[in-house]
């Protein structure tokens, strides 16, 4: 039983992710393809490499080599990321020569997935899936608004300037329907709003009206 369990209290960041691979040259090559940062490449005589990436905006690495892991190469299989623009995301991938499946939605955890982002563009629903050359198998899932509890409403962090963006632009498009409701009358506290706005909608809390 852990529903009565207090939350920790010391900090614990995932760092780095181990994924095997087979050619430790070719995966490199294909991860620099992607834009993804090279952190490291240490080779200890002929038994131990190591290869660190990360991805943008990513607070997490991928590690690779040799001598890292027993795991057969292209075992690890969905491994998450996140993005806040589904669409571009996979436009990005394709564009760097990257055979990413078309976008994909779910109606619900464990719903059988429907051609498109999700109609309603809701958060968590939305997907796109690649491998690397070994076949470890990457899984972009759409991400705008975090569920409640998830995200601390004081370490709201943008990673990148892309995300944003986009995260202006929701909270543009939503103080627009704020001013609507409120007469059309110009806001003069609208950063405020928008700012407000912004936190809500990472952190999961309610979101201004």
């Amino acid at each position: 039983m852990t529903g009565g369990t207090k939350p920790g209290t010391i900090d614990m960041k995932l760092e780095a992710v181990v994924i095997p691979v087979a050619d430790v040259d070719r995966a490199k090559g294909f991860y620099a393809g992607l834009g993804w940062r090279l952190d490291a490449d240490f080779v200890v005589g002929d038994t131990f490499r190591v290869v660190q990436f990360t991805p943008p905006g990513s607070p997490c690495s991928i590690h690779f080599g040799t001598g890292l892991t027993s795991a057969a190469p292209g075992s690890a299989k969905v491994l998450y990321l996140i993005v806040s623009d589904i669409e571009a995301a996979r436009a990005e991938l394709v564009a760097r020569g990257v055979e990413a499946s078309d976008v994909f939605h779910r109606n619900g955890p464990g719903q059988p997935p429907i051609k498109g982002r999700h109609p309603e563009g809701l958060s968590y629903s939305s997907f796109v899936t690649f491998s690397d050359p070994d076949g470890n198998g990457w899984l972009l899932q759409e991400i705008t608004q975090r569920l409640p509890g998830r995200v601390d409403a004081r370490d709201t962090t943008f990673t990148s300037s892309p995300e944003l963006a986009a995260a202006l632009r929701r909270a543009a498009a939503a103080h627009g329907e704020h001013e609507k409701r409120t007469g059309g009358q110009y806001d003069k506290n609208w950063p405020d709003w928008c700012a407000a706005y912004m936190v809500a909608e990472q952190a999961g809390t309610e979101l201004p009206q």
